[in-house]
């Protein structure tokens, strides 16, 4: 199993809730209904808590500002996600994906790779 990980900074006219209920409540939805064509194992959403401690672990290690959220998608393999990505429909649904992003993430500020787990 691979995994895809993105690290998103909301839009910059978006409160972080704004931001979360967009996430989790429009682009979560069509996310799963879109899930077979990406050939995507498994989607979470992880929503960054408005809390003192991510101030004092940002400011004791000189961290920049923490993300507003991240999503992982795990996929089968690599080569499973590259031969889905070339599929018609995983193109056609790529430009869409795109789209509905753009209505919360600022992409200019956000990241995203691929990943092995490893378990410890």
């Amino acid at each position: 199993m691979i995994k895809l990980i993105m690290c998103l900074h909301r839009r910059s006219d978006m409160s972080r809730e704004e931001f979360q209920d967009y996430w989790l409540n429009k682009h979560g939805p069509f996310f799963q209904k879109n899930a077979t064509v990406m050939r995507s194992k498994r989607y979470v959403q992880s929503h960054t808590i408005d809390s003192p401690l991510n101030n004092a672990m940002r400011e004791s290690r000189n961290m920049q500002p923490e993300f507003d959220g991240v999503a992982e998608v795990w996929f089968s393999s690599e080569e499973d996600l590259m031969e889905a990505m070339g599929t018609t429909e995983m193109q056609e649904l790529s430009a869409e994906l795109l789209q509905d992003e753009a209505n919360f993430v600022d992409h200019t500020k956000s990241c995203a790779f691929i990943v092995q787990e490893r378990e410890l």
